[in-house]
């Protein structure tokens, strides 16, 4: 048994990751801050010049019209819009289930005083729809959609001007109020900014390359962000019930996003471990897109072995997976003992793909271990959550006086006035009755 860095437990490997998914992003940052100072001073001037040296992008209006939005949707492949649909649906039933569960609130915690807080959707949101290496038809939708779910006024989409046009159409669909063929950190800097053309927004949401990460990193604080995406990552955890087949199959299914994927198997069956091991490897010799998976299982990929469920539980939490899927004999009871993870397969049938595309759940989701604190974008990610009080008179003479004190002990002479004259109003006033 061995120990990987940073986990107080010990683990055998039967493939262990060459690489670290951590880079050095110096270069990143530097332009990145570039882009951002250009873009903040000349506006859309910058965003032009840096379209036409990323993109090769040369467009005479960085906003798709009302028309070709049109067009875009007219000339999808029926099945494509069809599939798409049926994705925006699910996707909004989720949403508006979630929103059902966050109410606004009204309590009397003590006898007139009254505190509470109100649902408040962002006024406007900017939408980073990527481009990548493949046209990720499901991206737009878990973007805008929630948004327009939780009653954003506007919904702003940016996606790489040589996106598949059946990305546009999806932005359409999803209810995008506009949409801007401007991609990379020059769109992060658009939408955090504003410029002539692009408005600003209050968040920024969606995930990205590189330069997007750096750029919705270094914007934070004018503007929210959803949060700081890597790239992809699946864990499987699984008992001797687990099929190598299976669990292979959707390992490589992520790791054809990118060639920086990290996938991995967490076991406590030793010959499962071994089978899936060559199960990826004759996978590959078939797979399509195996220059980009195999270099993904090369560097990134793991298969461990674990001494006892107690102990693949503990790893499982310590790796937080961004998905994680439950192959075990009773994977629902199994799934309530896990903690960290971005979103949660339970069973064989809960593929990460069907998530990926189109069962309603979000496919943006926390990776380089910030599942242990955080949750994936949704819904909730749309709207704030402001609270306000009010008290009746007859609650003053309970607050007042601690309020008056603390404020004294704190040496806040201000603060106390504050609390005072309220008290001593109302007693005043209660003076002035009983006379």
């Amino acid at each position: 048994m061995s120990s990987p860095q940073g986990f107080a437990g010990s683990v055998r490997y039967v493939k262990a990751p060459e690489r670290s998914s951590s880079v050095d992003t110096a270069d990143v940052v530097d332009l990145v801050t570039d882009i951002l100072r250009a873009v903040r001073t000349r506006g859309d001037a910058a965003v032009r010049e840096y379209s036409s040296r990323f993109d090769k992008s040369d467009l005479d209006s960085f906003e798709v019209s009302s028309a070709d939005r049109r067009a875009t949707v007219e000339s999808m492949d029926p099945q494509t819009r069809a599939d798409t649909e049926f994705a925006i649906e699910n996707v909004t039933r989720f949403a508006r289930a979630q929103l059902a569960t966050i109410l606004p609130l009204e309590i009397e915690v003590l006898p007139g005083l009254h505190l509470g807080h109100r649902i408040i959707p962002i006024e406007r949101v900017g939408a980073y729809v990527p481009g990548g290496r493949f046209p990720l038809l499901s991206a737009p939708i878990m973007t805008i959609v929630p948004g327009k779910v939780a009653g954003c006024d506007e919904v702003i989409a940016c996606l790489p001007p040589n996106a598949h046009p059946a990305m546009i159409a999806g932005c359409h669909l999803s209810g995008a109020d506009r949409i801007f063929r401007i991609g990379g950190a020059q769109a992060i800097a658009a939408m955090a900014f504003g410029t002539e053309t692009v408005p600003q927004v209050n968040k920024i949401v969606g995930p990205g390359n590189a330069f997007v990460n750096e750029a919705k990193r270094q914007v934070f604080g004018p503007v929210g962000i959803d949060q700081l995406a890597g790239p992809s990552e699946i864990f499987v955890v699984a008992d001797s019930t687990g099929d190598p087949e299976l669990i292979a199959t959707d390992l490589l299914a992520q790791a054809e996003h990118d060639v920086r994927t990290r996938v991995g198997l967490i076991t406590t069956d030793a010959q499962l471990a071994e089978a899936t091991a060559r199960e990826v490897l004759r996978q590959l010799e078939t797979l399509a897109t195996a220059s980009i998976a195999g270099a993904s299982w090369a560097h990134y990929g793991e298969i461990t072995v674990c001494e006892d469920e107690a102990a693949m539980i503990r790893y499982s939490d310590h790796v937080a997976a961004e998905h994680l899927q439950v192959h075990t004999q009773d994977p629902r009871a199994f799934a309530l003992k896990l903690r960290n993870y971005g979103s949660l397969f339970i069973g064989e049938n809960a593929s990460v793909v069907y998530s990926d595309k189109c069962v309603g759940t979000n496919h943006t989701l926390p990776t380089m271990n910030t599942s242990r604190y955080t949750g994936g974008l949704w819904v909730g990610s749309y709207v704030k959550i402001a609270t306000h009080q009010w008290l009746e008179d007859s609650a003053i003479p309970t607050v007042a006086p601690p309020a008056i004190r603390q404020s004294g002990s704190e040496g806040l002479d201000g603060h106390q006035k504050a609390a005072a004259i309220r008290h001593t109003r109302q007693l005043e006033t209660l003076a002035t009755l009983l006379r």
